[in-house]
């Protein structure tokens, strides 16, 4: 597309490519349309990369998780109304889980407000509540200072969403090549926020103290890249620590310190918590008991004043600070002390339940059922993919979700090193692995590879991305993999195909189409009309397969160990996007439960 502006003028559109230019941006992820098209193909002319998508809601998702990936903010462009009702739900998943995100849209002229206008919606009074920060320039000239505000705001601080509401009549308008303002300057990295020494002290003499002391690691340890002191912390230390499902990775899985095969355990028994970059909510059960020790001391360090003492942590002992700097210094307190593995029951305990859990978990890894069971088709994908490219080497990043896919896999995919796992996150949002997929392909393998993981000689390598999708999950985006195959991502994604939402409700076709006839002709002669498919209930065997050949890439349908190992290797060096549908086993009439969700009255686990 021509530029409308001339040598001696600039339009908005290119007044605001140029700002988010000057800011290093390297990646834009939307959907275009009148006017925002002339904001991304002048980005692109600037050298910006513009990835188009399908639907804004996984455009923002992919926006949150480059911003996780990379440390600095990502950023959606979309197109006002619709659009940005889309992308709200890559504001609440960005600020739930404190992720950086610049959204950009579109909007009505502004002399047509209030007329009824195309697409008119009131975006900053509808996104302020939900937003850091929310603004809509003055003025073509004010465009430039607006972008860097919103920016950096999104990125200071605790990292979250920001909003710039854009105009059609700014999009268009122009002003003078004297007008035009100064060039911006990237914008540095937060400061380092020093942690008070004292309480540094006071929290190495806690620990001294403890019984069975444990140290949370959460996803805020890898967005702050401190996997090197809280490596430093844990070996002198020698504390046992657990990581949160997206803090794996910040010490390696495999350390003998690592908890998370006796997570049960190690929650009941510990006496002191030192939680790292995470926040005491439902995915840590919020420090209650039964799941916890009612004795329980925590102690938060965490970038976010707010954050402190809630859900009953020790306030006066926790710690607003970087958590990079934090572990260094306290490593530092606590001198050549360290925790006595050797005679601590605590400790004993752990490692009984987890060899335990270990034996049991292995056991059922290879149970030879049709269909297959969750346990065994990811053994299979594991060990094949481990073949091809060793943990070690930290060549994989996994992208997780469904309920049963994404809780299961979290176990059986062991990774060393940080930001190499993605998920649902804080958020639980469904709809947000194919998004995020297509971030950790541009992170780690585009031109501007932002992203940085796995060991040193390796971090800037290229990344195979390996999406493990419940067959519910993969629905909400599954129109993603023309994405993936128009920029030729090489994604490998398998789709745990087992007939429905948790579980399905038929172990054959004929039983699940007997039960569509009864759902679509409202009649069931022995239940009354009572019976039929569930509210629960996908369609049986769905070719899921099919979407990727259809746009250009490979599917492969799997009942068997052997073809799925066959589709894992095919897909992995097929050089282009692929589905793997892997049928598992029903698992119909089991009841809906969600682990991680206890009830504060009952303490029981939540029946759905």
């Amino acid at each position: 597309m021509a530029s409308n502006g001339s040598k001696n003028s600039a339009t908005g559109a290119q007044l605001i490519a140029k700002a988010l230019h000057e800011l290093g941006v390297k990646v834009i992820f939307g959907i275009v349309g009148i006017p925002v098209v002339e904001i991304a193909e002048e980005a692109i002319n600037l050298g910006i990369k513009f990835v188009g998508f399908r639907n804004e809601q996984a455009a923002g998702y992919a926006a949150t998780a480059y911003g996780y990936l990379t440390g600095r903010p990502g950023v959606c462009l979309v197109v006002g109304g619709p659009g940005v009702l889309h992308a709200m739900a890559g504001i609440g998943n960005a600020t739930a889980n404190a992720f950086p995100l610049l959204l950009l849209a579109g909007s009505s002229e502004s002399h047509l407000t209030s007329k009824g206008a195309f697409q008119e919606l009131d975006a900053i009074s509808l996104l302020s509540p939900h937003t850091k920060l929310a603004l809509r320039p003055s003025s073509l000239p004010a465009i430039s200072e607006s972008i860097e505000a919103t920016y950096r705001s999104s990125f200071y601080g605790r990292p979250g969403t920001t909003f710039i509401d854009l105009p059609a009549d700014l999009i268009q308008g122009a002003i003078t090549s004297s007008e035009v303002p100064r060039p911006l300057q990237p914008v540095p990295s937060l400061p380092d926020l020093t942690p008070i020494i004292q309480r540094l002290k006071n929290i190495a003499t806690v620990l001294k103290t403890a019984q069975a002391p444990l140290i949370v690691i959460g996803k805020g340890c890898a967005y702050a890249k401190a996997e090197t002191p809280i490596r430093n912390l844990v070996d002198k230390a020698k504390i046992p620590f657990l990581p949160t499902p997206m803090g794996k990775g910040v010490v390696p899985d495999s350390h003998p310190l690592n908890t998370a095969s006796a997570r049960s355990t190690a929650l009941k028994e510990a006496d002191v918590v030192l939680i790292l970059g995470a926040r005491l909510n439902w995915i840590l059960h919020f420090g209650k008991s039964p799941k916890w020790n009612p004795k329980a001391r925590f102690i938060q360090i965490d970038i976010a004043p707010e954050e402190m003492g809630k859900n009953g942590a020790d306030a006066e002992l926790s710690v607003v600070g970087d958590v990079r700097v934090a572990a260094e210094q306290l490593l530092s307190q606590l001198g050549a002390w360290s925790y006595d593995t050797s005679r601590s029951s605590y400790v004993k305990h752990i490692r009984a339940a987890a060899e335990k859990n270990t034996v049991n978990a292995a056991k059922k890894a290879k149970i030879n059922k049709s269909p297959m069971t969750y346990a065994r088709a990811f053994d299979v994908i594991k060990d094949t993919l481990h073949s091809i490219s060793p943990v070690e080497d930290g060549g994989i990043v996994y992208v997780s979700e469904g309920a049963n896919t994404m809780d299961i896999s979290r176990s059986v995919f062991p990774v060393e090193y940080p930001r190499l796992r993605l998920d649902a996150g804080t958020y639980a949002t469904m709809g947000v692995g194919l998004g995020y997929a297509i971030a950790a392909w541009e992170a780690y393998n585009s031109t501007a590879k932002e992203g940085e993981a796995g060991p040193s000689q390796k971090r800037r390598a290229p990344k195979k991305v390996v999406c493990l999708e419940g067959d519910s999950a993969f629905g909400f985006s599954a129109m993603e993999v023309e994405t993936m195959s128009r920029y030729g991502m090489d994604v490998l994604i398998f789709v745990m195909n087992n007939g429905g939402v948790y579980h399905g409700d038929s172990d054959s076709a004929d039983d699940w189409l007997k039960l569509q006839s009864y759902t679509v002709s409202g009649e069931n002669p022995s239940q009354g009309g009572k019976a039929g498919l569930r509210s629960t209930s996908l369609g049986y065997e769905v070719r899921y397969e099919k979407i990727a050949e259809a746009c250009g890439g490979l599917g492969f349908f799997c009942r068997t160990p052997e073809e799925l190992e066959k589709a894992t290797r095919e897909g992995y060096g097929s050089g282009k996007v692929c589905v793997v549908n892997v049928v598992i086993e029903s698992n119909k009439g089991q009841k809906l439960e969600f682990g991680w969700q206890a009830s504060a009255k009952k303490e029981e686990k939540a029946k759905l």
